[in-house]
């Protein structure tokens, strides 16, 4: 199974010392990981508007779908979590335009807040690459 899992970098810093990858494939399995809204530097992106901030996450998401060789069309789940249950329409406005052709399963959760208290929205995604009909 070692030979084949992949893990795919955004060049967070924090990757090494923690040990934790933005996205991990295995066979036909991508999961990505909580993704925050954030830029190449680690600055919030959006901050105090959730449908930026989601956008910005599935932007990152969509990168390192591709970098595993997939990409938003194998997306199979996706989970929005947010810090304020009632931003929750914004935040699946913006998911929409990411998700509407591959149409996931999803879940919307609100927690109490995150490392980053200027981060209202975290994406956690599963793919699955289609094997040919």
């Amino acid at each position: 199974m070692a030979d084949n899992r992949r893990l795919i970098s955004n060049g967070n810093p924090m990757e090494t010392i923690v040990g934790f990858s933005r996205a991990v494939r295995v066979g036909q399995f991508i999961a990505v990981g909580g993704t925050a809204p954030v830029d190449k530097n680690g600055n919030t992106v959006g901050v105090g508007d959730v449908f930026v901030q989601t956008k910005q996450c599935f932007e990152i998401i969509k990168s390192a779908l591709e970098e595993a060789g997939s990409g938003l069309r194998d997306v199979v789940r996706t989970r929005v979590i947010l810090t304020d249950i009632d931003n929750w329409q914004r935040a699946i406005e913006a998911r929409k335009a990411y998700c509407l052709d591959a149409r996931p399963v999803d879940t919307i959760m609100a927690i109490s807040r995150f490392v980053n208290p200027e981060w209202l929205v975290e994406i956690e995604v599963d793919a699955v690459v289609a094997e040919p009909i």
